[in-house]
């Protein structure tokens, strides 16, 4: 489609605000704190104002045609709601899709930032081609976003996807959710951290496990050559890869896009990951599995908000999306 449309990346710290071609290319972005204790209003008097002031970049006669927002869940992506992030309590029931549609006068689709991010990789990055993908966010949590035969699945109540919370260890550590040996207490930056100043007393990890460095930081560390640091990116290789193992046993998917900051770790989380999903899967599911460095890092889910505002405006239009 020929427009430009604006994505915005809304978290719980600061909003990215991207122009986004007709090819698909960031073409100017902004940053701002969220603030999201001013308010709903607030934030898309914000929003709208950054989007105003890019779009005095185009040509004469162009505008924003459309609008596409991520934000963390839950969110309602029909009614273009969100609901209680824990992350943004002052925009809790906000209904920010009507207030930047009122205010911008173009259509406006929001969605949740793991699922939009894992729509960019899906379109324009690490995706491109496939029929279907699952994309896999490792940071300070892990989610998923399952993308069968083109389409995001959501499940009856849109909370497909809550990888980080299967279990992998029904002995293990205790999680956050309140269960034990979830996937997130193998990978996420947060249990990287607690993992490695475990292992230095001799001690089992703990949610209480005081630590002097976080995930990124041991990442660093393992890059560098630091034996400890690796036996733990090793560990949560391997445990993502057995995760990977019983998804492509259950969706019987091939391709596995792996996003977020602890993804920057590479191979060393990568391929311990490749060598264990054959492992623990039929030899005839595990020999397809392909696991993936993400393409787009940040800028996923920018340009998957640009392709969710390409599908309101076709909808405006009265196309299928």
């Amino acid at each position: 489609m020929d427009n430009f449309v604006a994505g915005v990346d809304l978290g719980g710290t600061k909003t990215e605000v991207g122009l986004i071609a007709p090819d698909n290319r960031i073409v100017a972005r902004r940053r701002f704190p969220t603030e999201d204790r001013l308010g709903p209003h607030s934030v898309a008097e914000r929003i709208a104002a950054s989007i105003a002031e890019m779009e005095q970049q185009l040509p004469v006669g162009e505008r924003v045609a459309a609008v596409g927002v991520c934000t963390p869940g839950p969110v309602d992506h029909v009614a273009g709601v969100l609901l209680d992030p824990p992350n943004i309590p002052g925009l809790h029931y906000a209904p920010l899709a009507a207030l930047l549609g009122e205010r911008l006068g173009v259509p406006v689709r929001i969605d949740h930032d793991a699922k939009t991010a894992g729509l960019g990789e899906f379109h324009y990055g690490a995706g491109r081609g496939e029929r279907s993908m699952v994309y896999i966010i490792v940071g300070t949590g892990v989610g998923a976003a399952i993308i069968a035969d083109g389409q995001v699945y959501r499940g009856m109540h849109n909370s497909a996807g809550e990888f980080g919370h299967t279990t992998l260890d029904r002995n293990g550590v205790l999680c956050s959710c309140g269960a034990r040996g979830c996937v997130e207490t193998f990978m996420s930056g947060p249990w990287l951290a607690r993992r490695y100043a475990a292992a230095q007393r001799g001690e089992a990890p703990t949610p209480e496990t005081p630590t002097l460095l976080d995930g990124q930081q041991v990442a660093a560390l393992a890059q560098q050559g630091d034996p400890l640091a690796l036996r733990i990116l090793t560990e949560a290789g391997e445990a993502l890869g057995v995760a990977i193992a019983t998804l492509a046993m259950i969706l019987d998917i091939e391709c596995y896009v792996i996003g977020g900051s602890v993804a920057h770790c590479g191979d060393l989380l990568l391929k311990p990951a490749r060598r264990m999903a054959p492992r623990y899967s039929f030899r005839s599911v595990g020999e397809r599995v392909r696991i993936v460095k993400n393409q787009l890092d940040t800028d996923a889910a920018l340009l998957g908000c640009a392709w969710l505002a390409r599908q309101a405006l076709k909808m405006t239009q009265g196309d299928t999306p």
